[in-house]
């Protein structure tokens, strides 16, 4: 296990669609562990594999006490919204208020394959949500209304990490992350 650096806003890792997982193996396993050692680090509720480089879909979160992951998921939200205060660990720093769907089911795979399903409400709905939405390369900031993302591009220019260089991705030579770009 390994804590990796996160990526940060403009690095373009986390503008790609992380491709599917296909091969469940023992990479696979220490990706999952990497991530979650690194989200608990940060600390953070939840971290995707484009946050450290690794361009696959797979996402780590840690809410209310609980840890777990999921792999290639799928979601259905329920019709009813909440509205509430958003933070990335790749926007560090950075809080604004988001609508996102009060509930969500999702379905994916675990770390050996096995499938599960993870319901949940308010935070772990808000923290699946976002976490699913950097594997579609989508930046919960891109979901805020005009005046709110305004402001949150100007937060980023001012904040001290802005402008900082990306850090170079390289694609791996495994094929389970060789959708690292």
């Amino acid at each position: 296990m390994t804590i990796q650096p996160i990526r940060i806003f403009g690095d373009p890792v986390l503008r790609l669609t992380a491709q599917p997982v296909t091969v469940f193996d023992k990479e696979l396993r220490t990706l999952v562990k990497d991530l979650t050692e690194t989200m608990k680090d940060a600390p953070g509720a939840g971290l995707a594999a484009p946050q450290i480089g690794v361009s696959l879909r797979v996402f780590t979160y840690h809410v209310e006490g609980v840890i777990g992951h999921l792999i290639n998921p799928v979601l259905d939200l329920t019709e009813e919204e909440q509205d509430g205060p958003e933070g990335c660990l790749s926007l560090p720093g950075l809080t604004f208020d988001c609508v996102r769907a009060h509930g969500v089911v999702a379905k994916g795979f675990n770390e050996y394959g096995d499938p599960i399903q993870v319901e949940g409400t308010q935070k772990l709905a808000r923290c699946i949500q976002h976490e699913t939405d950097h594997l579609d390369g989508v930046i919960f900031i891109d979901r805020l209304d005009r005046e709110q993302r305004k402001a949150a591009l100007r937060a980023i220019r001012e904040s001290e990490w802005s402008g900082e260089t990306a850090p170079q991705v390289k694609v791996s030579p495994h094929s389970t992350f060789g959708g690292a770009r």
